[in-house]
């Protein structure tokens, strides 16, 4: 099966940074403190695993409507992926909120909040992503 790769090179302390890059090359930047702890800009982690959780959900629930007959106009989905200070110290996701907006002609509510579900529950990153709890809101335009 398909292997995918990304690496990051740190140097220095917290006062360092990390450049990252995907093998692909289509995605690179640097990683640093005040960018995931702060306010500083610049992209963090959590922000590179709610863009692949977004992206993969989207693929999975195309797919899943595709097989029932139906092709999307737009699916909007946006996953908001929390960083928190975990009791004993360090930090942790314990959550990841996806939210959809969906504009899919001729489908009826039961059949969207069922794939939407199944969509949610078997995107690979999903999987991955098993320890933090992850809720959806899905709305289907009309």
């Amino acid at each position: 099966m398909t292997t995918r790769q990304a690496e990051t090179i740190w140097q220095g302390g917290k006062d360092g940074s990390g450049d990252f890059e995907t093998e692909s090359g289509q995605i690179e930047g640097t990683f640093k403190f005040p960018t995931r702890f702060e306010d500083e800009p610049g992209t963090n982690p959590e922000e590179l695993i709610g863009a692949a959780h977004s992206g993969c959900f989207s693929m999975q629930l195309t797919a899943f409507l595709e097989d029932e007959g139906y092709t999307p106009d737009r699916l909007s989905t946006s996953a908001d992926v929390h960083l928190e200070k975990a009791d004993g110290g360090g930090f942790e996701i314990p959550r990841i909120d996806l939210t959809l907006e969906a504009a899919i002609p001729d489908i009826e509510q039961d059949t969207f909040d069922d794939l939407t579900q199944r969509a949610k529950e078997n995107c690979p990153v999903s999987k991955a992503l098993a320890g933090p709890e992850i809720t959806l809101d899905a709305t289907l335009e009309s």
